[in-house]
């Protein structure tokens, strides 16, 4: 029975010095090594969605549905469905009407308007109608009406002093059309693809 007491009193005084921490600090000291390596965790950023309301670069959100003023600009928005009204509005898909004096730029794909002196869908595919001093499109079905009309692969209405497709079903007016694949690829006045 004193024995079991022996026992039982050391264990609750063992227990008592290794709780408190000074016992362990002690001994990470001695072998200076920490016990324990304490990392700040980064703080997790999240984005509102959808956004109803950007101006310029806030917020940042992967999506925006309704109205984003670009003054000068903004890129942060990368789906933007509604009005995008400023000096130059950029991102990857957009629904809806940019109305951008300086620049339109659409990396992926556009289904609807864009108006302004530079108006791209460089990437992607264009589905409605580019109104500017230069239109480029990587492929588009609608209209393009502009000094400078280009792309890739088009269907619709190109309107210019230049107009250039590599491939195009519809028709050019402009000074000079060029129409890459057609089996007559430059004709003045009027171009029309099939």
């Amino acid at each position: 029975m004193k024995k079991l007491l022996v026992v039982a009193s050391l264990a609750v005084a063992c227990g008592s010095v290794f709780a408190d921490g000074d016992i362990l600090d002690e001994m990470a000291a001695d072998t200076e090594q920490p016990l324990e390596v304490e990392t700040e965790a980064e703080p997790i950023r999240e984005a509102i969605w959808p956004a109803f309301f950007a101006f310029a670069e806030w917020p940042e959100t992967p999506d925006l549905i309704g109205v984003r003023l670009t003054i000068p600009f903004s890129t942060k928005q990368e789906s933007v469905t509604g009005i995008d009204i400023g000096l130059w509005g950029r991102c990857r898909d957009f629904e809806g009407v940019q109305l951008n004096l300086l620049r339109n730029d659409v990396k992926d794909t556009l289904g609807g308007a864009q108006v302004g002196f530079y108006n791209s869908v460089n990437r992607g595919d264009l589905f409605g109608i580019q109104l500017g001093l230069f239109n480029e499109a990587n492929s588009f079905r609608g209209v393009q009406a502009g000094i400078i009309n280009v792309t890739g692969d088009g269907e619709g209405f190109q309107v210019g002093i230049f107009n250039r497709a590599e491939t195009f079903y519809g028709f050019q007016i402009g000074l000079i059309n060029v129409i890459r694949d057609a089996e007559i690829p430059v004709f003045p006045i009027v171009n029309i693809g099939f």
